[in-house]
């Protein structure tokens, strides 16, 4: 089966709970159809670089998918006429990263850091006593 990364939007004002529920239907949706989703990362609401249908702000999910055409197609087609959805992409790629995403690993890494500055302005980075652990 092919492998895909497929990311949301959701409209600003569902709640996260109601965005976890989302991206669970959609997991659910892709396995009754015989496929897999081996990673899912809800990134949280971030600012939009443009307003889509009135909206400037979005929840974003992000899913790696394993699954048939067909199943993809029809959890597209449900995202289509989901009213919470304000956009969605869909792309083939060779290989899932099991890895965390771009986004995920930004996160981690500044909230493992302490910023500062010193006297002249600049900003000084140090990694906070608790780094790395969990």
């Amino acid at each position: 089966m092919p492998f895909y990364e497929s990311t949301f939007i959701v409209r600003p004002d569902a709640s996260p709970q109601q965005v976890e529920a989302l991206a669970g239907e959609l997991e659910v949706m892709i396995r009754e159809h015989g496929g897999q989703v081996p990673k899912t990362e809800i990134w949280g609401l971030k600012s939009l670089a443009y307003k889509i249908k009135k909206n400037r702000k979005g929840h974003y999910v992000f899913l790696n998918v394993q699954a048939s055409a067909t199943a993809l197609s029809e959890m597209e087609r449900s995202l289509h006429f989901n009213e919470d959805i304000l956009r969605f992409m869909s792309i083939k790629v060779d290989t899932l990263d099991g890895e965390a995403s771009p986004m995920m690993r930004n996160k981690s890494t500044r909230e493992d850091r302490s910023i500062r500055r010193d006297s002249d302005g600049e900003e000084i980075v140090t990694p906070t006593e608790n780094a790395g652990e969990s």
